[in-house]
């Protein structure tokens, strides 16, 4: 009887993606569908903020006073610190959608990771075996590369 010892381990396996016509499409539409939700965003934030410090100062004695000053202040420093987050954002997504209009088609690109459970013996070499990648082409998978 054969006494082999195995493990069952975990790996992470890279997705990448081919460049397609219909890849570069749907990659510019997600982002552009992000860019223009945070742009509705930013416009809520300012509609927000400033309903705010209308209500404050409906409720304030005129000239407004410390707290109601201090109010508004704080109101402003958190509407702003939002809205540099959202616009770093915007940004970022920008420079993404910059990125996939440059792409190749037939280039490869990285997708992100999915984990994947695969067993191991004794003699195996473990780094081949944690270097496995797939390979989508629009959403199909054209090839799984490495060890498995």
């Amino acid at each position: 009887m054969d006494n082999l010892k195995q493990l069952l381990l975990k790996r992470p396996i890279n997705v990448k993606a081919v460049v397609t016509p219909r890849w570069k499409n749907e990659a510019q539409e997600q982002l552009q569908v992000q860019i223009n939700q945070i742009d509705s965003q930013l416009q809520q934030l300012e509609m927000q903020g400033q309903r705010m410090v209308a209500e404050i100062k409906r409720q304030s004695l005129q000239p407004l006073g410390p707290d109601a000053m201090q109010k508004v202040d704080s109101i402003q420093v958190e509407v702003n610190e939002r809205k540099s987050q959202l616009l770093e954002q915007k940004n970022q997504n920008l420079q993404q959608l910059q990125q996939v209009q440059t792409l190749e088609l037939e280039q490869e690109v990285v997708q992100g990771q999915i984990e994947s459970i695969f067993t191991v013996v004794e003699g195996d070499n473990l780094i081949t075996k944690m270097q496995v990648e797939i390979l989508l082409r629009d959403g199909v998978i054209e090839e799984i590369r490495g060890d498995i």
